[in-house]
């Protein structure tokens, strides 16, 4: 079998009359063997329309945009894997365009591109093609380097060599997203080709805040990095600038100290929040090792976090007894040392933080021995 079409379906009596037919023309053109692939959860008729035009129809169990694609890609036997939405906003005539590089050995994944490609006026809603879709993408290709154009496309080929190799587990809308950010960590043979993008038949199914958060919230979530570890390292950062500036520049400048002394502890806990994520992916294999995570992955790390959390709660033990002993020298009385004071409470605060995380990380790793 060399081609298998997915089509997901929910209510689409209209569209797939009108788009099925054309699928099977172009693929019979091509001169390939091939399969249509209907996974169908409608309430109308549908599924018995796709099986009069010669459709296999799978019906869907579970919910979701990306749950239809998982149920589709168990029962596709095609050495390349079509995607593409039924309700006639993707055209069957670019589907050579989208097949031929991977039957050619010349990439893994291929994925329309309606941005580079003609957009029917009205086809596309201009808060997703001029912000929600930009903004989507741009960040998929900061957090992931895919170098996507337009990672909301639904049309899209694999090789079945090549999904194999992707760990897809979303269920929503969000499996889009999901698919490219494991092509990238995959390092799949990544091609994006112009695509048209006509009006859709019939009434949409998105919903732009709802949709478009769950993609933002999976791409936090696959990139620790990026969601703990430069917020942590910033945070970290300006609170021991400001630190260090206050308390041996501006004495007198006691809230600005405890604020300094807040931002160095949040981003602490931030930072170690990042790299126990970090540490959690990859020993699950959820993503490569890195430099972070061998860094905090190493057996020693145990006993380096006592001995430098160790060595903060010492100093801050010693300069509290020493600020005692000052207090109890001038009888007890006012003692107008509260940069000392927070100075002492942070280092204090910082030791435990990562005489914890030590443990906390060294957890995972119990079994590595």
């Amino acid at each position: 079998m060399d081609v298998s079409v997915i089509l997901p379906t929910m209510n689409e009596e209209e569209a797939i009359s009108e788009v099925l037919p054309k699928i099977i023309e172009v693929l019979d053109g091509l001169g390939l063997e091939y399969e249509v692939i209907v996974v169908d959860k409608s309430s109308d008729r549908t599924p018995e329309i796709a099986k009069e035009l010669g459709a296999i129809v799978v019906r869907q169990r579970g919910r979701g945009y990306g749950d239809a694609y998982i149920t589709g890609f168990r029962h596709a036997r095609g050495r390349v894997i079509l995607m593409m939405d039924p309700d006639g906003s993707y055209d069957p005539i670019d589907i050579p365009s989208l097949i031929s590089p991977i039957l050619e050995g010349k990439a893994d994944f291929v994925m329309g591109s309606r941005l580079k490609g003609e957009i029917d006026p009205g086809a596309m809603p201009w808060l997703h093609r001029h912000i929600g879709n930009p903004f989507l993408t741009w960040v998929l290709n900061l957090f992931f380097k895919a170098g996507v154009s337009d990672a909301h496309c639904g049309m899209r080929a694999i090789s079945r060599e090549a999904l194999g190799r992707l760990n897809l587990k979303c269920r929503g809308m969000e499996f889009a997203s999901e698919m490219i950010i494991e092509a990238a960590r995959a390092g799949l043979r990544i091609l994006e080709v112009p695509i048209r993008y006509h009006r859709r038949i019939g009434e949409s199914k998105l919903s732009s805040l709802r949709d478009g958060w769950r993609h933002l919230r999976l791409m936090l979530l696959y990139s620790p990095t990026y969601l703990f570890i430069v917020p942590g390292i910033t945070i970290l950062g300006a609170g021991l600038l400001l630190m260090a500036y206050t308390y041996l520049l501006q004495p007198i400048r006691v809230h600005t100290m405890i604020l300094s002394s807040l931002l160095v502890i949040t981003g602490t806990q931030v930072l170690g929040f990042g790299v126990s994520a970090k540490v959690y992916a990859i020993k699950e294999g959820f993503a490569k090792p890195d430099r972070v995570g061998s860094f905090f992955m190493r057996y020693s790390i145990l006993e380096e976090g006592l001995a430098l959390g160790g060595l903060l709660i010492s100093i801050g033990l010693i300069l509290g007894v020493r600020l005692f002993l000052q207090w109890r020298a001038e009888g007890y009385g006012a003692l107008f040392r509260i940069g000392d004071a927070v100075l002492i409470l942070t280092l204090v605060t910082l030791g435990l933080q990562l005489v914890f995380l030590s443990f906390f990380i060294s957890i995972y790793m119990i079994k590595e021995g």
